[in-house]
């Protein structure tokens, strides 16, 4: 892939591009809490036409502390990521977000609407709908941020054994350790903000805008995911251009547990 450096508000984001045939189709894709462009490695080479990603703001080997911690605000990272396309003249993008990403894409659409094509979410939510869910859900996030600054080491390895990844103990040895050792890499400081400031407890309740999205949006889950297949059924109750597929042999991280399937069903969705 090529790798070029793009400063957007002070910030050096690092931009990996690739073209893997002539097919007009642009993909972005935006990785997951704690993850960096490598998350897609599986995924890249067999897309259609160009595809970019990039470590989201304050994440992956390359990341400086980041200063403003107002920076992690979904608002102003949707502001980067359309500045981002500007400096590549991209629209009509195919764009793809997992988890955190997949938020982070939903509320790019709702922004953006006119540079997106199609939305891909992958083990992803329009947020918590209550206001005692985000409430709770922030005070939850804050006992994190606790330990993410006192000790980093425990906090990855406590968040890689909750329910939600249950099922990447199927993957080998070394996928694991891959895993482990790019959450080990960031900075904690970024990881602290980035909870306090895009955590689903701070992110605007997208549900009541879901009918008003037009775009057509594809919803991955995996089989294995009983808690986000439920929030893909119920998202499929409000989407008025809505698809839901399921990964077969897969929980919350499909495209590293079952890339193969995930590939065909973003090769072969059309409408």
């Amino acid at each position: 892939m090529n790798r070029k450096i793009v400063t957007v508000a002070g910030y050096s984001y690092h931009i990996f591009h690739q073209i893997n045939d002539e097919a007009t189709t642009k993909w972005v894709l935006l990785h997951g809490f704690m993850g960096t462009h490598h998350d897609f490695d599986a995924l890249i080479d067999e897309l259609p036409g160009e595809v970019m990603t990039f470590d989201l703001l304050g994440f992956g080997e390359s990341a400086n502390i980041v200063d403003d911690p107002t920076r992690f605000e979904m608002a102003a990272q949707i502001a980067d990521i359309q500045m981002i396309l500007q400096t590549y003249h991209w629209s009509n993008i195919n764009l793809l977000g997992y988890s955190m990403g997949g938020r982070l894409a939903l509320g790019f659409a709702f922004s953006h609407n006119e540079l997106v094509d199609q939305l891909f979410l992958e083990s992803a939510s329009a947020g918590l709908n209550s206001v005692l869910n985000r409430k709770k859900r922030r005070a939850a996030d804050t006992e994190k941020v606790k330990q993410i600054l006192t000790d980093f080491h425990e906090f990855v390895l406590n968040w890689e054994k909750l329910p939600l990844f249950a099922t990447q103990k199927d993957l080998t040895a070394t996928q694991r350790q891959v895993i482990r050792a790019q959450r080990l890499a960031q900075q904690p400081q970024n990881v602290a903000n980035s909870l306090n400031y895009m955590g689903t407890g701070v992110q605007v309740n997208f549900w009541p805008k879901l009918a008003q999205l037009k775009i057509p949006t594809i919803l991955l889950v995996g089989e294995l995911d009983q808690k986000f297949n439920q929030i893909a059924n119920d998202m499929m109750m409000l989407l008025p251009n809505g698809q839901k597929h399921v990964i077969k042999n897969a929980g919350h991280n499909m495209h590293v547990e079952q890339p193969n399937q995930v590939i065909e069903v973003l090769k072969n969705v059309s409408y």
